[in-house]
C-alpha cells in the first residue's frame, strides 16, 4: 500500500478494472472541494507515485483519474476518494473515456 502523511491509495481487487483503485483523505472530507491545500498537495504526490507503480506492475496505455462529487454526481461513498484506473487497448470500451457517457444523447436534461 502507498501512503503519505494525508492519504493513502486502496488498491481494489477487481475483475473487469484490473489494478484500479483510490485515493483517500486520512482525515474525513466530504468531496473534493473541501481538501486542505496539504491534502491537495500530498494527493498530486501520491498520485505521481501510484502512476509509477501501475506503470511498472501493468504497463498501462492510458488512465481516467477522476472525483465524484455529490449524489448526482455519481458519489456513492461520501469520503472523498480518487479513481485511479489504469486502461488498456484490448478492452472492448478502449478510448471511451468518462465524458463518453455524460455526452450521449440519452443524458440531454429535459
Amino acid at each position: 500500500m502507498l501512503e503519505n502523511e494525508h492519504c493513502l491509495f486502496l488498491k481494489r481487487e477487481e475483475p473487469v478494472l484490473v489494478g484500479s483503485g483510490m485515493i483517500v483523505t486520512r482525515q474525513h472530507r466530504e468531496t473534493v472541494f473541501d481538501l486542505t491545500p496539504a491534502e491537495w498537495e500530498a494527493t498530486y504526490e501520491l498520485l505521481q507515485r501510484v502512476k509509477t507503480m501501475l506503470d511498472e506492475q501493468y504497463k498501462p496505455d492510458g488512465y481516467n483519474v477522476g472525483w465524484n462529487c455529490g449524489s448526482v454526481g455519481g458519489q456513492t461513498v461520501f469520503h472523498v476518494h480518487l479513481h485511479v484506473i489504469p486502461r488498456f487497448p484490448d478492452e472492448p470500451l478502449a478510448g471511451r473515456g468518462i465524458r463518453y457517457w455524460l455526452k450521449q444523447p440519452t443524458n440531454r436534461r429535459p
